[in-house]
């Protein structure tokens, strides 16, 4: 429910006030009528397009739906069979169990690095943008930032990122990859992980965040694992949240040193359920259907980024399960108009203030998006354009 609030950028205000809001009810309007019937809020979360925060929209297979469900006789236990999920994702992963750090989510191992690696007044480096809510925590702890803006083709700028790791040796605690990077959903290429692990010192800890790594189908990228397994001092996460449809059971991991993992554990709070645990392990197990979401996304995301396209939108490559479009404009007002007819769509990410991200949703929810835009927005093409197309 609060996503929504979220994606919308309002605060204080019930997502679904803000909906009534948006459909006629904005405040210094007229009173809406008392006698009207009230909304379900529940029902009109449901009627919503969810295309602004990245999560799967097909929910978990029954392979997982299965497995969750016989795990719910551990629902009174603490010291409950947990499916052997350290084990499993290790195997799955090719390191040891000592390498794994189980999490709520991958949102609480960038917590957990921020409290094990960032004291106060520590610098911590990333690009700009990048997934803010590691900036957030950072900031909250006293650290500080050293944001490094994007290229301008909107991919890391690995060199600049050097440049500061080394100019601030002293003081940087973590070095922070998002690959793909959100909110772009491009790639960091394999040869310029390689070249800031090996420019950086030895002693100095990269973070890479992988949440959206099993939608990659980019050659020129890879798994930053290989370098846990090289001794480096990198930590890699990963999440359920995204392909394996789990985002609002929490569960996620990080694989690291088995040294690092023991640096980490203090910090975590240690509250992943029972029932996720399992949903975890056959969701490593069902490759079939890791692969067909993989298929459909993409899919998903061709077509609608190929419509925008004709329709005069530029959208940046993306190799994710979402995208960004140039709306040419604020897109912070957007949401709201999106909202109104019942499409949600991605918050405003400084500095790229024209652009707009976009979640890959369902067919259906994929062409809702694409009507609301056409109603929202006019044609991108110039009329010179249009008229060399018509010719």
């Amino acid at each position: 429910m609060g996503g929504l609030a979220t994606a919308l950028g309002v605060a204080g205000v019930s997502p679904f006030e803000l909906v009534a809001q948006q459909r006629g009810q904005r405040r210094g309007a007229a009173p809406a009528d008392p006698n009207a019937p009230k909304k379900d809020p529940v029902v009109e979360y449901d009627k919503m397009a969810k295309l602004a925060n990245n999560e799967n929209p097909y929910g978990p297979p029954e392979s997982v739906l299965k497995a969750m469900n016989d795990a719910w006789k551990y629902a009174n236990r603490y010291g409950y069979p947990d499916g052997n999920i350290r084990q499993v994702i290790a195997e799955h992963h090719g390191v040891k169990p000592e390498n794994i750090l189980l999490s709520a989510g991958s949102g609480e191992i960038l917590k957990v690095i921020d409290t094990t690696y960032l004291p106060a007044h520590k610098l911590f480096i990333g690009s700009d943008p990048t997934y803010d809510s590691m900036y957030n925590y950072v900031t909250q702890s006293k650290g500080q930032a050293i944001k490094i803006p994007l290229r301008k083709d909107y991919t890391a700028d690995i060199d600049g990122m050097i440049h500061a790791a080394k100019m601030h040796s002293r003081d940087v605690g973590v070095v922070y990859l998002c690959n793909p990077n959100n909110p772009t959903g491009n790639i960091i290429p394999k040869d310029q992980v390689k070249k800031l692990l090996d420019s950086v010192p030895e002693d100095m800890t990269v973070f890479i965040d992988e949440a959206y790594h099993h939608f990659v189908d980019n050659p020129n990228y890879e798994s930053s694992i290989k370098y846990v397994l090289e001794g480096r001092r990198v930590v890699v996460a990963r999440t359920f949240s995204k392909i394996a449809a789990l985002a609002g059971m929490r569960l996620g991991f990080a694989i690291a040193s088995p040294e690092m993992v023991a640096e980490m554990q203090p910090q975590m709070i240690g509250s992943i359920s029972s029932v996720v645990k399992w949903g975890g392990v056959a969701a490593l197990k069902d490759s079939a259907n890791e692969a067909k979401v993989k298929a459909i996304t993409k899919q998903l995301r061709e077509r609608t980024t190929a419509e925008l396209a004709a329709y005069g939108y530029e959208t940046i490559p993306s190799d994710a399960n979402f995208f960004m479009v140039n709306m040419k404009t604020d897109v912070a007002p957007l949401g709201a108009k999106f909202a109104e007819k019942y499409v949600l769509v991605g918050r405003k990410f400084p500095p790229m203030d024209n652009w707009l991200r976009v979640s890959v949703g369902s067919d259906e929810e994929m062409k809702r998006f694409m009507a609301a835009f056409k109603e929202i927005m006019p044609s991108g093409k110039s009329s010179t354009s249009a008229a060399a197309a018509g010719a």
